[in-house]
């Protein structure tokens, strides 16, 4: 009599890694009503509220390549914990400042500019960390669970709770974020040790290059890093004045900001909890496409919403579009980089793909300044829309390469190349 194999599990290291997210995400919600309620407490100019933001991403531009070198080379636990270490320190010290009136827009960015730092090294090392202890056939699942676990601290209980905080006090959210990355980093502290596989490694500049040469000989993933650069510069070119938008169009309030945020959210929520199947059961290309189209549809009914309920429905909407995207996406990188190379070609995919964040923001300012608060969106779903036909035969090609089993050779030397 044959035994029906067992059903694959995620391990408890994964289960402590999604507690450790879960804690720590709440808090980032609580800060991310915060931080923009509190940049308009100090000015109401969009072109220093974006600098705020701007600080925020820089990191991601200027740092992303030597973090996914320390990543490949180091153990990625601790990497990890002491990065939300690192951060809990940072945002105690704002809170510290805030609750003395002791904030200006510089000490705003050089803070934002310090949590980035550590978010980029956090980053890297959670998502090269996840193949060491999950199977790649639960990688969908494992990261569809990140992912709404993220939203839902992140994006859902995490904003309200922050706006609610902040009516009270300007400190209390920012004491909040702190306590929950110092208990997400003793968490983390507890997972089984990650060692490299090589004993040597090379000079960090050598080992960067490699990184670089292995994205560029792979045309999906080049293409994919592409097209996050593009769509993450739209991104922030309209999210770094949503609190304007929301403000003094709409005329919400601290809380009502933090409950829009939450609204927002239960589109990334549905979209990690249904995601691993919805791509069983429609494919990772029809999956990936139809995300980037409502990604523009939803851009537009942003910068078009004429009512907080409307704006509330399109942030959702994008929320769930842009989950799916990022599960298929991460997935993708998971699987065909080599483990011993992921850190590296990771922090190269995201520099691509992030370091526009920053411009993205400049320019959203700039833009919102100039034309108005609503047109940033606008400009944003537009840009998205163009970005999308021009990459999409190139998508098509490489996708469908992948699935039919030519993405798989060493070192990227794929069907999928130039």
């Amino acid at each position: 009599m044959t035994q029906t194999p067992a059903t694959p599990r995620l391990s408890g290291a994964y289960w402590k890694l999604w507690w450790a997210t879960a804690i720590s995400s709440v808090g980032d919600g609580a800060f991310a009503a915060a931080l923009p309620l509190l940049a308009v407490t100090i000015t109401d100019d969009p072109r220093l509220i974006s600098l705020v933001a701007t600080s925020m991403y820089l990191p991601w531009l200027l740092l992303s390549l030597p973090c996914g070198s320390l990543v490949d080379r180091h153990d990625r636990v601790r990497l990890m914990w002491c990065s939300q270490a690192a951060q809990g320190l940072i945002v105690g010290v704002l809170a510290f400042l805030a609750m003395f009136g002791e904030i200006d827009i510089p000490v705003l960015a050089v803070l934002a500019f310090g949590l980035g730092a550590c978010g980029v090294l956090f980053g890297n090392a959670g998502q090269a960390i996840l193949p060491d202890i999950v199977g790649k056939p639960l990688l969908h699942q494992a990261n569809g669970y990140q992912q709404a676990v993220t939203s839902i601290g992140r994006d859902f209980a995490g904003p309200p709770i922050g706006g609610l905080l902040f009516s009270i006090a300007v400190a209390l959210p920012l004491g909040m974020d702190a306590a929950s990355f110092v208990l997400s980093a003793a968490l983390l502290a507890t997972l089984p040790r990650q060692r490299r596989m090589r004993a040597e490694h090379p000079p960090m500049r050598a080992a960067i290059a490699e990184g670089l040469r292995w994205l560029a000989r792979h045309r999906l993933l080049r293409t994919l890093a592409v097209l996050l650069g593009v769509n993450t510069f739209c991104g922030q070119l309209g999210n770094a004045v949503l609190i304007l938008l929301a403000t003094e169009t709409l005329h919400l309030d601290a809380r009502g900001y933090g409950v829009l945020l939450a609204a927002a959210a239960v589109g990334s929520i549905l979209g990690g909890v249904i995601s691993a199947r919805l791509i069983t059961r429609i494919g990772a290309l029809p999956a990936l496409l139809g995300a980037l189209a409502v990604n523009v549809v939803a851009f537009l009914g942003i910068g078009l919403s004429p009512n907080a309920p409307t704006l509330g429905v399109a942030l959702a909407v994008n929320g769930f579009a842009t989950t799916l995207w990022t599960i298929v996406t991460v997935s993708l990188r998971q699987q065909l980089v080599p483990g011993e190379l992921l850190g590296r070609v990771s922090s190269v995919y995201k520099m691509l793909g992030w370091g526009l964040m920053p411009l993205g923001a400049l320019v959203g300012g700039l833009i919102a300044h100039e034309l108005g608060l609503r047109a940033p969106y606008l400009v944003a779903g537009v840009v998205r829309g163009i970005a999308l036909l021009a990459a999409l035969p190139l998508l098509v090609r490489a996708l469908r390469a992948v699935r039919a089993g030519f993405g798989s050779a060493p070192g990227g030397e794929t069907t999928a190349r130039n």
